[in-house]
């Protein structure tokens, strides 16, 4: 097992404050959100969800300038091509969310409380990854022809027609099953409470199992999340920044979409495509050196046709 000290020594040279300053300031905005514009429960509508929407997007490109200025074109390019692909991938997260919240009826005011909680652990689990990752890749090289590998065979899949739909059922998750064994749960709702207290003992409610299962998928997702980031750049600073953005902007996301995930149809066929070539990309690059600037105008060419095409080409109707 990779200790800390090898861990250390594979990230980038750069100053603690930088590290320090991130995470400082990524703190301060959740803090921010949950203290102040998020203290009430409350349905958030399209209008707010497109206005955090682009408060996140705005941060995330002022964040990839800093880049550009401290570090230079290089490691920008890395930071937004990262980014663009994470945003993507989100999509994905967006879906899932959707069937989650359906399936255990959660009131629309509280879905924010459980995607903000979810949200700070999947930032801590994506940490974890990307930096463990990056120390691998920098220890074990061959294992970026695995990762290359699968990310193909991800997009192959992800492009054939599926019918199979994603399980959401609790009683078919490990964690929620592992959690219920060792600590009781009530069938009462408790308005947004993750836990509460009833004839002397603790009891998780319902709505805490809704977060296992929201943490648990993102955990599935990392696994594309990881080799595609690490495909793009192998700076752990680069890597973890663009992934905790697109991660950050995911709530306003799934708010902005819900309810209109169907005009963007095209939008998965594109996430395949992408996918298949960042894994293509990894396998041959002992060979072929493709730049991160062709890299980048294959994303941002590939998505913009996609969103285009969904948006321009009318559904068959059945």
């Amino acid at each position: 097992m990779l200790s800390t000290l090898a861990l250390v020594e594979t990230l980038p040279a750069l100053p603690w404050w930088a590290w320090a300053g991130f995470f400082l300031f990524i703190t301060a905005m959740l803090m921010l959100d949950l203290g102040i514009f998020q203290r009430e429960a409350h349905e958030v509508k399209m209008k707010e969800a497109l206005s955090w929407c682009g408060v996140w997007f705005t941060l995330a490109l002022a964040f990839n300038g800093l880049i550009w200025w401290w570090r230079g074109a290089q490691p920008a390019q890395e930071f937004l091509a990262a980014y663009l692909v994470e945003l993507c991938l989100s999509v994905d997260n967006v879906f899932v969310f959707i069937l989650v919240f359906a399936w255990f009826k959660v009131a629309p005011r509280y879905q924010h409380r459980v995607l903000f909680w979810g949200i700070v652990g999947a930032v801590i689990m994506r940490a974890v990854f990307i930096l463990v990752g990056v120390s691998v890749i920098a220890r074990f090289h061959w294992i970026l022809y695995f990762f290359g590998a699968f990310l193909v065979y991800t997009g192959i899949k992800m492009a054939l027609p599926s019918k199979e739909e994603v399980d959401v059922d609790p009683d078919h998750n490990p964690a929620v099953r592992l959690f219920r064994r060792f600590f009781p749960v009530t069938t009462k709702t408790h308005g947004g409470d993750f836990f509460l207290r009833e004839n002397g003992r603790w009891l998780a409610t319902p709505l805490f199992i809704v977060l296992i299962v929201v943490e648990t998928t993102d955990l599935v997702f990392a696994l594309d999340s990881l080799p595609a980031v690490l495909a793009i750049t192998r700076d752990g600073f680069i890597a973890l920044t663009s992934n905790i953005f697109a991660i950050l902007g995911l709530r306003s996301l799934y708010f902005a979409l819900n309810g209109v995930m169907q005009l963007f149809r095209y939008l998965k066929i594109g996430l395949a495509l992408i996918l298949t070539f960042i894994g293509v990309k990894m396998l041959i690059e002992a060979w072929v050196d493709i730049s991160i600037g062709i890299s980048l105008g294959v994303i941002g060419g590939v998505l913009t046709t996609a969103v285009l095409m969904s948006l321009l080409i009318p559904e068959k109707k059945t």
